[in-house]
């Protein structure tokens, strides 16, 4: 597909032309485009912007698509072994073909006329348009590879693993990520035999420029880095017999180690003098420590966590497995006497040694902790001692000195894994100074698998300030990262970059900067040191956990932390069996291992992605800044770029001189590619990367990639030998249309012109050529000239004809872009000085009425030969230079005569208005043909309301434009002429228009003539037209709405005679929308219904579809009461409806008042289409109740011959499917019908009034009266029952006794399947016989009053007689037996929901009953431990031994009453001596158990009372407290503190003495 230009809307608010780029195969191989216009209106607002359409590359069929796929082979000397390349390039016809629409070369003699391929061209609403885009987005061709993504076709796999961090660092690189080196002769040391059975198994390690391992034995083990032993600590001292090494810390000054021990107690030493311990720190039993105000780690209590403070060999901060953690600083000791050492509790509490309290307390450890180091930039935070712990609850930062102050807190975060393990890490680093800037500390924490960074900033005091105050501290939040598994370890390599383990012993490098994982390792072969330090101490805070904290659910992971540092940039593993270094993989070490591996490729395109920082920059060792970062990158890719050229076409002489194949010879290039231009060394590329490839006869390997990189616009500028070189590839191939495009896409100053241009020539490239001389000549107009130009048809002239060529379409959006300032093909704006020389060229050789032909040359020749070529096209492209601003902008040239020739200052004269007037003079008969001159009536038309301060034209013209626009030579351009009137109207009013309204009705232009109409307020004329025009029929609703508005302000002889135009095109006005005409007629003019009605008489459904709209709406709206006087209507419509939608008639029919409806004109219709419920609804309405009942009771009877039918027919058919669904259906109508009968029995009923109920005692002597007799006695809406449960009785005892039948044989197969299958029969007849007596029972049951008893006996009556009737007619007590169950079934139903409703309160009201009694039971939490009145201690530890012995008493008492009360239980359930029994209790002793919510009477003087207020007094403190307050007031002695006799029943009542009111209050012992 080779399009030239495409049409597009030139921008109009009300103008839209739509086109559909999809064309068929057919015609993508001609080149042809298929164009779609789709009618519009253009808008008559003025425009004089210029508004462009979008440029739009086409597609070409030599388009390459050639994937790339690089993938690793064993590490020797070939390259990588790339991916299969597509199959070679096929050659494409070049575009020589005409782009635009079915154009025709046209000779001078003769033109093919109005070539538009479909109706309405709209030439006016169209943009030329470009085949070519220099925006990369557009391209459908293969990406350059300076584009390539890491998920690019092109890209090999190496590319793509590369560029993505997720897969660096993975198995598939072929560099590990850290480098690991085990160190041997200490592991030998360490870890033989010998050692272990010396030293111990190593349990941690410390880490620093000396090497400290702490073993099982107490003793600790310093290497250097030679891994030599240098000294070996602890022996012939207290430390062995204190456990374990627990903990290691070495000073920052690398001379002192610190060790902590299983037993909780702390050695340093000197390493130079590890004979004796520089200090010792012993822990003690948890009872002195609470004797004492010491501090100090509890004995046996281990210290899993030890560091030094700042600088000091005397300050250290320690933690212990029980959430306990201290701060050390020793004295300095003087000769003999010895330091001593000050120990602050900084975090924790000490184990209870007394007797538990009742809420225990949450078990807590210190997971993670590390004092703050020091770095290399001197801060205010030094000298504080700052330790960071975490616990399975918080973070705390602590300041050690001055005093112990936390400084930081911080909760778990809610991003938590839910039933992750239970893990959590720390590591500080230090603040820093560089030679340029610095850097605060950083704290990088996390629990679980939750990452958090924060920045420690120092807020410095204020002048005034007092200058011994320390330093505020602010940490403040940076990141949050999420990993995948929970983490064990973090420790910093650097400022930026972290190393994380998780609990599956993978080592993840984090990046700071954006958090960004860069690398990951898989260390389980490493075997890393891990032990069980915390599950036993958080066992209850894991398996007895609330539930609804699903973050804390899981296990305790293993401790990783003494087995994970980092020193300098290197981390330290402690294995089980070894101890091993590693160090990071930079970025050298990385493109060597490819090197190595054979990958040059691989190496390329990774060091490119260095250079262009797209590379993690500080976890691989390169600067940041983008200048020292290519500094270091570039010298090196440029190297690997010369390398594998000479190695690729086997010319390193160290290595195999067999090139390579062309595939890789092609990843090779497109690397090579990507590489300079992000190096921006195009140089190499042409110079040394090209100078390889054509040495070896591989240039169409190059050529065909940088065929990529031009069209998407990477390279603009091709050396001149090189260009030939693409030229000459072209060529050989056949793609002169590909060429086409890469020309136009490059610098034209740097081509051979000479060559190029006949090149063009030759292979008719007139994209190219218009290209050319525009742009590397600055000539517009001589190529146009000479495509223009020959004397006569079959001549050639400059190497092609215009008849051949096909260079006329490329005329036209030549004109168009050069016009509107524009690059012609690529779009691209021109600058203004250089825009505006071009158009006044174009315009003069165009508008200048001269001619370089000579004698015998007709004025404004080379107009003349567009207007031969294509007048519309012509037309179409000077409509979108209109809109330029060029035109009378730029006529004032005084200034600027010197810049421009005589040619062009003619042009800057230009307006539009002697545009027009030339235009006018050379378009004329009979040299031009009325399908010519159609376009510049259309273009005057549509620019003279756009212009009117530019274009002033006589009404002569303007007349002769209207006549000729009304005498169109065609219908393909009728509605383009049609829209141009309407603008030409907008401005120009003719002189008796009325007398032009025959032409224009000649011309069907009915929107102008409506409009001329509109204008003279002659709405019949208007409304008659409307009629008249079959292309927009919606404009008659329109009309109608218009003019009958309460807006529209017409007389009524107008309205009569639009009332008189409807009635006269009725038919064509109905079936043009028959609902939406149904709605005007109903709200406009209502009395025309009748007539509508009766011009659809031959389509009843037209006029079932006419009522349903206004009578469907109408009930919406519950306005029938407007339709009284067309009540036939309303019954045609019902009838109307049982035959097109019977389901719908009682819905509507309900909705009817009474009256609506004349029986005798719906009642046959509803019987005939079996719509017996709308029947009865109205025949009850009416009155006709009785009638009604009897109505419904012969359908019931029809539906129950029907059913029985059905059920015996099913003894002799093979289709049970069909009788079951036929069964389905039938019972499905006798419950709906048996709804209908009991609305009809409960509105008869409630109708009534209790006076018509009742009937006199004579009336009532049922007892000696026959069943016909009490029948007749029935008041009417009681027969109404009784005949409803007759009728349904009646048919669930026939289908029942069949069934039975069926049910007696089961001798025959066919028989128990027929009665499974219609077993539902029964049931659902059943139920309905239950609603039946339901609704009954409802209706009839009046519920009594108070006082009184229910007198209403209907249902009695009604019972009664039924019954009667059954006897009579039942054969046997069976059947009534059958019945009988039936109606109490209902009432047996109902109870039951009843008793099971009243279970479920009950139940519910006792748990809640419960419920609050065993809150009330829980009594009253006291606010202390002390009385409020003599302020002893009441309960708790140090209560006395009294308490002890008084709730021992109370336990015996208690017991004594239980025994005593089940004496009484079994002396009363033997029946003898119970006055007795009881008189003995009663002579006795109260019992002292209280019953449920009373409290406690205790006769002790030592009880307790609790008040809700929660004071707590002696009862014997309250009662003085309350007697001395009554002294004071006057009252009697004690009168306030019994409120009650002492022989009264239940608790004494007291009030609280500081409340000063009456309160609840609970007695204790």
């Amino acid at each position: 597909m080779n399009p030239d230009y495409n049409v597009t809307d030139i921008g109009h608010d009300e103008a839209s032309t739509e086109y559909d780029s999809h064309s068929s195969s057919e015609e993508l191989s001609r080149g042809h485009a298929t164009v779609q216009a789709k009618p519009a209106h253009d808008s008559l607002d003025q425009k004089n912007g210029l508004e462009l359409a979008n440029t739009q590359k086409s597609i070409d069929e030599d388009s390459l698509d050639v994937e790339g796929k690089a993938t690793s082979v064993p590490a020797n000397n070939t390259i990588a072994q790339a991916a299969k390349v597509s199959p070679s390039l096929e050659g494409s016809t070049p575009d020589d073909s005409l782009s635009f629409q079915d154009s025709t070369v046209s000779s001078p003699g003769r033109r093919p006329r109005l070539r538009s391929p479909h109706p309405s061209l709209r030439p006016f609403d169209r943009r030329f348009k470009a085949r070519l885009s220099t925006s990369p987005l557009g391209s459908p061709r293969a990406i350059s590879p300076a584009f390539l993504s890491a998920r690019s076709r092109q890209s090999s796999s190496l590319t793509q693993l590369f560029s993505d961090p997720a897969n660096l660092g993975t198995s598939d690189t072929p560099w590990e990520v850290v480098s690991w080196i085990r160190l041997r002769k200490l592991s030998g040391e360490a870890f033989s035999e010998v050692g272990k059975r010396n030293y111990g198994r190593p349990t941690c390690i410390a880490v620093s420029t000396l090497i400290a391992i702490g073993t099982s034995k107490g003793i600790v083990l310093v290497f250097d880095y030679h891994q030599n032993l240098k000294a070996i600590i602890g022996v012939g001292t207290r430390a062995p017999e204190s456990g374990s090494v627990t903990s290691i810390a070495l000073s920052a000054d690398f001379s002192t180690v610190a060790s902590g021990h299983a037993n909780g107690s702390i050695f340093t030493w000197e390493i130079a003098k590890p004979a004796k311990p520089f200090l010792q720190i012993i822990s003690t039993d948890a009872a002195s420590l609470q004797s004492s105000r010491l501090d100090g780690h509890v004995s046996e209590v281990a210290v899993l966590h030890l560091g030094f403070l700042g600088t000091r060999h005397t300050a250290l901060a320690s933690a212990d497995d029980k959430g306990m953690a201290f701060s050390h600083l020793a004295s300095r000791g003087l000769g003999t006497i010895a330091r001593s050492v000050k120990t602050t509790r900084i975090l924790g509490r000490y184990p209870e040694t007394g007797p538990i309290s009742a809420r225990s307390r949450k078990p807590s450890s210190v997971l993670a902790f590390a004092p703050l180091p020091l770095g290399s930039l001197e801060t205010a935070s030094d000298g504080l001692g700052l330790v960071a712990m975490l616990t399975p609850y918080l973070l705390v930062v602590v300041s050690t000195t001055p005093i112990a102050q936390t400084q930081h807190k911080a909760s778990r975060p809610k991003e938590l894994a839910a039933h992750g393990a239970m893990t959590a890490a720390l590591a500080w680093y230090p603040a820093m100074k560089t030679k340029n800037t610095s850097f605060n500390a950083k704290l990088a924490y996390c629990w679980l698998n939750v990452v958090t960074i924060l920045e420690l900033e120092e807020i410095q005091p204020s002048a005034d300030a007092d200058r011994e105050r320390p330093v505020d501290l602010y940490f403040r939040p940076q990141k949050r990262w999420e990993a995948e598994e929970s983490i064990v370890g973090m420790q910093w390599l650097n400022r930026t970059v972290l190393a994380l383990l998780t609990v599956s012993q993978q080592l993840i490098i984090l990046e700071d900067g954006n958090l960004t994982v860069t690398d990951s390792s898989d260390l389980i072969k490493k075997h890393i040191y891990h032990v069980d330090l915390f599950s036993q101490q958080l066992d209850r805070l894991v398996e007895n956990l609330d539930e609804e904290n699903i973050s804390m659910h899981g296990v305790v992971a293993d401790a990783f932390y003494m087995s994970f540092k980092a020193y300098k940039g290197r981390l330290f593993l402690l294995g089980f069996n070894d101890v091993a270094i590693g160090t990071l993989s930079n970025w050298a070490d990385r493109l060597f291992a490819l090197m190595e591996q054979g990958d040059f490729i691989g190496a390329i395109q990774l060091a490119t992605s260095y250079y262009g920082g797209g590379a993690d920059k500080a976890a691989i060792g390169l600067p940041a800044d983008d200048f020292s970062r290519h500094a270091l990158v570039r010298g090196k890719l440029t190297e690997m770029m010369a390398a594998s050229l000479r190695y690729a076409f086997g010319k390193n002489p160290d290595a195999d001189t067999t090139r390579v194949s062309e595939s890789q010879l092609e990843h090779l290039a497109r690397a090579c590619f990507v590489a300079c231009l992000m190096l921006e060394d195009v140089d190499f590329l042409f110079d040394d990367v090209y100078s390889w490839y054509s040495e070896n006869s591989s240039q169409n390997i190059f050529l065909r990639i940088l065929e990529t990189c031009i069209s998407d616009g990477e390279i603009r500028t091709v050396p001149p030998g090189i260009l030939k070189d693409l030229v000459n590839d072209f060529v050989d191939r056949g793609h002169s249309a590909r060429l086409e495009e890469i020309i136009c896409l490059l610098d034209p100053s740097t081509m051979d012109l000479d060559r190029v241009t006949s090149l063009c020539k030759e292979f008719k490239l007139h994209d190219a050529l218009f290209y050319i001389w525009s742009q590397a000549i600055w000539d517009y107009v001589t190529v146009l000239k000479d495509m223009l130009d020959y004397p006569d048809e079959g001549r050639e002239m400059n190497g092609f004809t215009l008849a051949e060529s096909g260079s006329g379409s490329k005329v036209f959006p030549y004109l168009s872009y050069t016009l509107t300032g524009r690059v012609y093909p690529t779009g691209d704006w021109l600058s203004d000085d250089i825009a505006v020389k071009a158009k006044a060229d174009v315009y003069h050789v165009l508008f200048s009425g001269s001619t370089s032909q000579g004698e015998g040359s007709s004025t404004f020749h080379y107009l003349r030969k567009l207007l031969d070529l294509d007048a519309s096209s012509f037309m179409s492209m000077l409509n979108e230079a209109f809109e330029d601003n060029f035109l009378d902008e730029s006529s004032d040239t005084s200034n600027i005569q010197e810049q421009f020739s005589g040619e062009q200052r003619f042009g800057l004269s230009l307006t539009r208005q002697f545009v027009i007037r030339i235009l006018l003079g050379v378009l004329v008969p009979p040299e031009y043909e009325p399908e010519d001159i159609i376009y510049l009536d259309m273009f005057i038309a549509r620019n003279q309301p756009k212009f009117p301060q530019f274009i002033r034209l006589p009404g002569s013209v303007l007349h002769r434009v209207f006549v000729e626009l009304c005498n169109h030579p065609s219908y393909d351009i009728a509605d383009d002429c049609q829209l141009s009137l309407e603008y030409l109207l907008s401005v120009y009013q003719p002189p008796e228009l009325s007398t032009l309204l025959p032409l224009l009705r000649r011309a069907r232009f009915f929107r102008v003539i409506k409009s001329v109409y509109k204008a003279d307020k002659q709405y019949a004329q208007l409304l008659r037209t409307c009629f008249e025009d079959d292309e927009s029929p919606e404009t008659i609703f329109e009309c109608i709405e218009d003019c009958f508005g309460p807006t529209s302000g017409l007389e009524k002889k107008q309205l009569d005679s639009l009332r008189q135009v409807i009635v006269e095109n009725a038919s064509k006005f109905l079936y043009t929308d028959l609902s939406k005409a149904a709605m005007i007629i109903d709200e406009n003019l209502p009395d025309l219904h009748r007539l509508m009605i009766e011009t659809l008489d031959t389509d009843q459904h037209s006029q079932y579809i006419y009522l349903r709209a206004i009578l469907e709406e109408r009930k919406e709206k519950k306005a029938f009461e407007g339709l009284v006087p067309f009540q036939s209507l309303v019954e045609l419509y019902v009838r109307l409806l049982c035959d097109y939608d019977p389901h719908h008639v009682p819905g509507f029919v309900d909705n009817l008042a009474t009256g609506d409806l004349r029986l005798q004109e719906v009642i046959p219709a509803m019987e005939k289409s079996g719509v017996i419920d709308a029947a009865v609804i109205l025949m009850a309405r009416e009155g006709k109740v009785r009638e009604a009942m009897n109505r419904l009771l012969q359908h019931l009877r029809y539906l129950e011959v029907a059913l029985v039918r059905l059920l015996e027919k099913g003894d002799h058919t093979s289709d049970t499917a069909s009788s079951y669904e036929s069964a389905e259906d039938l019972i499905e109508s006798i419950g709906k019908y048996n709804k209908v009968g009991l609305w009809l029995c409960e509105t008869c009923t409630r109708s009534l009034s209790v006076a018509d109920s009742t009937v006199s005692a004579a009336g009532r002597r049922s007892s000696r009266i026959d069943a016909k007799r009490l029948d007749t006695d029935l008041l009417d809406h009681e027969q109404f029952w009784l005949d409803l449960i007759d009728a349904t009785v009646k048919i669930a005892r026939e289908t029942g006794d069949l069934v039975n039948e069926w049910e007696s044989s089961e001798s025959k197969l066919e028989d128990r399947q027929r009665t499974h299958d219609f077993a539902f029969v029964s049931r659902r007849l059943r139920t309905i016989v239950q609603d039946t007596f339901t609704g009954l029972l409802a209706t009839t049951s009046v519920p009594a009053t108070p006082g009184q008893t229910s007198t209403n006996l209907a249902f009695l009556r009604i019972l009664k007689a039924f019954l009667n009737r059954v006897s009579q007619s039942s054969p046997s007590l069976v059947h009534l037996r059958g019945v009988l169950s039936a109606i109490f079934s209902a009432y047996a139903y109902e109870e039951s929901l009843l008793s099971l409703a009243n279970q479920l309160l009950g139940k519910d009201l006792f748990v809640r009953i419960e419920e609050a009694s065993e809150r009330r039971k829980r009594g009253w939490r006291p606010s202390g431990q002390a009385c409020s009145g003599c302020g002893l201690r009441v309960w708790g530890p140090g209560v006395g031994a009294g308490a002890w012995d008084a709730w021992n008493g109370r336990q015996s008492s208690e017991q004594t009453s239980h025994d005593m009360a089940g004496i009484k239980s079994r002396i009363e359930d033997n029946g003898k001596g119970k006055n007795k029994a009881v008189d003995a209790f009663k002579s006795g002793q109260r019992s002292s158990t209280p019953t449920q919510g009373s409290p406690l009477l205790i006769a002790n003087q030592d009880a307790l009372i609790i008040f809700s207020c929660r004071h707590s007094y002696h009862k014997r403190c309250l009662e003085d407290m309350l007697s001395k307050i009554d002294s004071e007031t006057g009252a009697a002695s004690g009168s306030a503190a019994m409120m009650h006799e002492s022989q009264s029943i239940g608790p004494p009542s007291y009030r609280c003495p500081l409340e000063q009111s009456a309160t609840s209050t609970k007695l204790l012992t």
